[in-house]
């Protein structure tokens, strides 16, 4: 997911090296905080792949900075796994925000939907953090405050999930002239 971030921030605009840490920091920095340990190396295999590609500048005060930015080889990676995100990135929330967050660099509507159809479809399989002979168990059936608590706000969380995906799938069925 750090790669898909890079690229699909890059894709919007060159930037250094802090700025791309900062962004991806926000996305997902408080659930999966990046370090510099993680990102730079990822960065690197990127250039080396001849996805990315970099310059230096100026430093607004000392230090010349790097800037990266997409090259068309790594925008036709990040559409590719735009189009065909791995089952994890589907079903894992915070991952699939991270796809969700550059889905529109796909140009065709008929591709977004696709993907959101995938997480439609997974959010659609009943599902449980907690499991008792084999079956889900509800949050009228956890028996414990707190577990109930967490089946609660997922059972909500779902709802509203879903609800938004059925949306945007139906809007992305229409016409150009409606979508915006």
């Amino acid at each position: 997911m750090l790669e898909l971030s890079i690229l699909g921030f890059l894709a919007e605009e060159p930037l250094h090296g802090y700025e791309l840490k900062e962004r991806i920091k926000a996305l997902s920095g408080h659930v999966r905080p990046v370090s510099d340990g993680a990102l730079y190396p990822a960065i690197n295999r990127l250039v080396a792949a001849g996805r990315l590609e970099q310059h230096t500048e100026e430093g607004a005060s000392a230090a010349p900075r790097r800037v990266l930015s997409l090259t068309a080889q790594g925008r036709e990676d990040l559409l590719e796994r735009l189009r065909s995100p791995k089952p994890a990135e589907i079903s894992d929330h915070v991952r699939f925000n991270t796809v969700l967050a550059f889905l529109r660099q796909l140009d065709d509507p008929a591709e977004q939907a696709a993907v959101l159809r995938r997480r439609l479809d997974f959010l659609e399989t009943p599902a449980s953090f907690f499991y008792r002979d084999g079956e889900p168990v509800r949050a009228e059936q956890a028996g414990d405050l707190f577990r109930q608590g967490m089946l609660r706000v997922a059972r909500a969380t779902g709802v509203a999930e879903r609800a938004w995906l059925r949306e945007a799938i139906e809007v992305l069925g229409q016409p150009s002239r409606a979508r915006t």
